[in-house]
């Protein structure tokens, strides 16, 4: 009994993480679908297109047309070679997403574990405790959901890199030529691929001058990691065969897209500063590291205290080699390349001498700052141990965990789902916020479905996202997606003409960005927001009734009653709604069949 109880007293860590895991696990299998999963960029977006693919069998066809936004390519959706996207064509969509989100957390927390081992070796079993709390909070970070295991699977692609560089195993190549299954080339890739060059040129440039002082003479030839050349190739290889609709589409297609007249921010100097520091403070709500409260403060700490440490011991050459002090050097540069992709000129140069990523957001780069934080978590944590005060390594490791837990945030379905629930629960009133089955609501749309005969016809959403129709199988002329033709923008854009002439707000968002092609109110309010109560000034719908038709549309699924239905050429087809829906839905019917 001593035994075991010794065994669990020092592997505490272990059992803090299964207990967070098990916790979380068991939140989500209690409440299931009725668990408040975020909305903006993930259920209004790749839900609906997984769904839509579903449908169509279209995740691994070609020359198909998936029916969203009339009717696209398959290719311009995301990969079927992605880990992600493959559980939601194996498994049904909120399983999927469930499946997705632990599998982050295993992915990241097994990775970071992993690479720490590899550089730490023989010491590693005295960090452990460290790498497995860092590795946990890392995984639980509320980040892009769509690409969350992309996120999570960086400290491997650095493993497999530094095990490449040894030349430890021939079985590296394979796993790396592979490793694009867990990532995605426009938001991570791209940049592994530009630091493994810079990585290549440093690393030559160093050995260089280590051979030259050794031997007294070198060629830059001998200099290069040719192990690391081959990894650069085999890994772009891995993204253009696992991405090769994407790489399809931007590189072979004479297709003009919607991305060709996006229109980028050119901001003045202080803007670029203020966003480098807000980047630096807040993050973005994508690649959100939860850092502000408590990491970020302590790494500033930190940072003032090596440096004058560096000082004091005569050793200001330190402050460029220190490894805490790189991290966070890294850090300030992914906020520097973010800041300055909005200025005009610098984003201009890139697109002059890249011409097949013009729109490309070279400024992703923020995307590998939440690793970033946290490995320089993990040096403060690590330099603690090494002082014998471990006890506060620990301490500061386990509030660090209870910060990103407890911390709100967009992509927090956790504590989204605590939170909303246990008010629901104690104050016994609905939130306005609307829980992943309440937004899809299919239980309705199965009974409006069947109830108008619905046969595939071509629709559109009023009052709330497209993708809400996708997920339930009905054909949307609306949807959201970055990347579509720009002829259909401009027929779409005409459609919607009378609402984006009304609010100048709808029309720079449209023009100016396009991805979110949705029919918008001719009063200026949001009313796709996917909340309980929706109510507008204005009841008329502003769009071309012409347009409408002549896209192929012929019913209109929406929240609010329309006044000008008959202007449109709109008939009412029928009011649905149920008592488990927080919906309301008034079909319209148009076309032939319309009265």
């Amino acid at each position: 009994m001593k035994k075991i109880c010794r065994t669990l007293t020092e592997k505490w860590y272990w059992l803090l993480f299964a207990a967070v895991i098990l916790g979380e696990a068991a939140v989500f299998l209690f409440f299931g679908e009725g668990s408040y999963i975020a909305t903006h960029d993930n259920l209004d977006l790749f839900m609906g297109h997984f769904q839509a693919m579903k449908y169509a069998d279209a995740f691994f066809a070609h020359d198909v047309t998936v029916p969203v936004l009339g009717g696209i390519s398959r290719d311009y959706l995301s990969s079927e070679f992605s880990l992600y996207n493959i559980l939601f064509w194996l498994f049904p969509p909120f399983a999927a997403y469930m499946c997705g989100y632990f599998l982050k957390i295993l992915i990241a927390a097994g990775s970071v574990m992993l690479l720490a081992k590899d550089i730490y070796r023989d010491a590693y079993r005295k960090y452990e405790p460290a790498a497995v709390i860092i590795g946990l909070i890392y995984g639980l970070l509320p980040l892009f959901p769509a690409y969350g295991i992309a996120f999570a699977s960086i400290p491997l692609a650095i493993l497999l890199l530094r095990r490449i560089y040894r030349g430890q195993s021939r079985w590296d190549y394979l796993f790396l030529f592979l490793y694009p299954l867990l990532s995605y080339f426009s938001y991570f890739g791209f940049f592994i691929l530009a630091y493994l060059v810079l990585a290549v040129i440093i690393l030559a440039v160093r050995d260089y001058r280590k051979l030259k002082k050794g031997a007294g003479s070198a060629s830059l030839k001998q200099a290069v990691s040719w192990r690391l050349v081959t990894a650069l190739f085999l890994l772009a290889a891995g993204y253009i065969l696992f991405e090769y609709r994407l790489f399809g589409e931007m590189l072979f297609s004479d297709v003009v897209t919607m991305r060709s007249t996006m229109a980028d921010d050119n901001f003045t100097a202080g803007q670029i500063a203020a966003t480098i520091w807000d980047v630096f403070y807040q993050a973005i709500f994508h690649a959100q590291p939860s850092h502000t409260k408590f990491v970020l403060p302590l790494c500033l700490l930190f940072l003032g205290f090596r440096v004058i440490g560096f000082l004091r011991e005569k050793k200001p050459g330190r402050i460029l080699t220190d490894s805490f002090c790189l991290v966070i050097y890294f850090i300030i540069g992914n906020c520097l390349i973010y800041g300055f992709y909005y200025w005009g000129g610098f984003r201009g140069l890139f697109e002059t001498l890249v011409p097949p990523l013009k729109g490309f957001q070279f400024n992703r780069t923020v995307f590998f700052n939440p690793f970033l934080w946290y490995a320089a978590l993990f040096f403060i944590i690590k330099y603690l141990y090494d002082k014998r005060k471990k006890w506060l390594g620990n301490l500061i490791a386990f509030i660090a965990l209870a910060v990103v837990v407890l911390t709100p945030a967009v992509y927090n379905d956790f504590y989204d789902t605590c939170y909303y629930n246990a008010y629901r629960l104690i104050k016994q009133v609905p939130v306005e916020t609307l829980n992943y089955r309440e937004f899809y609501s299919e239980k309705l749309f199965e009974q409006i479905k069947t109830d108008i005969g619905y046969n595939g016809e071509y629709s559109a959403a009023y009052g709330m996202h497209p993708a809400v129709l996708s997920y339930n199988g009905i054909a949307t002329l609306d949807g959201y997606l970055g990347f579509y033709p720009q002829e259909y923008k401009d027929s779409f854009g005409a459609m919607i003409t009378p609402a984006t002439e009304r609010v100048e707000e709808w029309d720079i968002y449209f023009w100016d960005w396009g991805a979110r092609a949705y029919l918008f109110s001719g009063s200026g309010e949001n009313t796709w927001n996917a909340v309980r109560t929706m109510n507008v000034a204005d009841d008329r719908l502003y769009i071309d009734g012409d347009m409408f038709r002549s896209l192929g549309g012929k019913y209109l699924f929406s929240r609010i009653k329309i006044s000008n239905e008959k202007e449109l050429g709109f008939t009412l087809k029928g009011t649905y709604t149920q008592e488990e829906s927080p919906y309301t839905i008034y079909v319209y019917e148009t076309g032939v069949t319309a009265g």
